[in-house]
């Protein structure tokens, strides 16, 4: 059984004069998104064997927040390729990654994740809201086995579904 996690980068700045969208960084509301997400995972006991990022800047910084709130210790890549990539690159990385990882979190951005997310599995997800996290599961031994549709879907989560309702474990966590 392996997993991906596929999360989309946290609230970022907006474009200002003279920055390329490659050198947005995360806004404060993207950390706190992060906190949020990064104690459910925790408190679920989630943390891959590795971790593929985008190097754009905000999904490096989501990549490493959420590596220190799951605990993560492991090998980070931080791949120009995930900068924007077709789906069809992204499950090209995926099957090249080495069969002893379980499982991993893969950090991109809209819509390409959402796009990636609805081409591994038969549900249909509208749009991954930042720092959303999709958790796919496939019966697979190797990842060089990962095929189109086959992943079974385990929990959509994002930060505004813990606005109204946060479970008192991730509320102490934030406090």
């Amino acid at each position: 059984m392996k997993k991906i996690y596929l999360i989309r980068d946290a609230k970022a700045e907006d474009f200002s004069e003279g920055m390329s969208d490659f050198e947005r960084a995360l806004r404060k509301k993207g950390y706190k998104e992060l906190k949020t997400i990064g104690s459910y995972l925790h408190l679920r006991g989630i943390s891959p064997d590795i971790i593929l990022s985008s190097c754009a800047l905000r999904a490096q910084q989501t990549a490493l927040e959420l590596s220190q709130r799951v605990l993560f210790e492991g090998e980070k890549l931080f791949l120009e390729e995930l900068y924007y990539p077709p789906y069809d690159d992204i499950i090209s990385i995926i099957m090249a990654q080495d069969k002893e990882h379980d499982s991993m979190f893969i950090i991109a951005h809209a819509p390409y994740i959402t796009e990636l997310a609805n081409k591994l599995c038969s549900e249909n997800i509208a749009k991954i809201p930042p720092a959303g996290v999709v958790a796919l599961e496939f019966d697979i031994g190797d990842w060089g086995e990962l095929e189109l549709q086959s992943g079974s879907l385990d929990f959509f989560i994002y930060p505004k579904q813990f606005k109204y309702y946060m479970p008192k474990q991730i509320r102490a966590v934030l406090a």
